[in-house]
């Protein structure tokens, strides 16, 4: 099932922050959870999911990605705090 995304994980509250965009959030965050994915995520630990926005088309989602990456690490904390203040992990949610 596609579910386009972007996403932004953290290793903790105001830690090192990954921004990604997936086809389908639910099967990418468990393969970052379980550091099934070699590379960034799991060499800094970032497992908490801490903000995302789904999108009808990948294109969409995309352009998102990059212009949240183009972005400063201010406006990222930004939009993390005005979605999950407390930052907590929303990978429960999801399922």
């Amino acid at each position: 099932m596609r579910e386009p995304a972007v996403y932004i994980r953290a290793s903790r509250r105001n830690g090192t922050l990954y921004t990604g965009v997936t086809s389908n959030l639910a099967r990418r965050l468990y393969a970052h959870r379980e550091a099934l994915l070699p590379g960034f995520t799991s060499r800094y630990a970032c497992k908490r999911l801490v903000w995302y926005e789904r999108y009808p088309a990948m294109n969409g989602a995309v352009a998102r990605e990059k212009q949240i990456k183009a972005g400063s690490r201010k406006k990222k904390l930004a939009l993390i705090e005005a979605m999950n203040p407390d930052w907590n992990d929303l990978y429960p949610d999801l399922a």
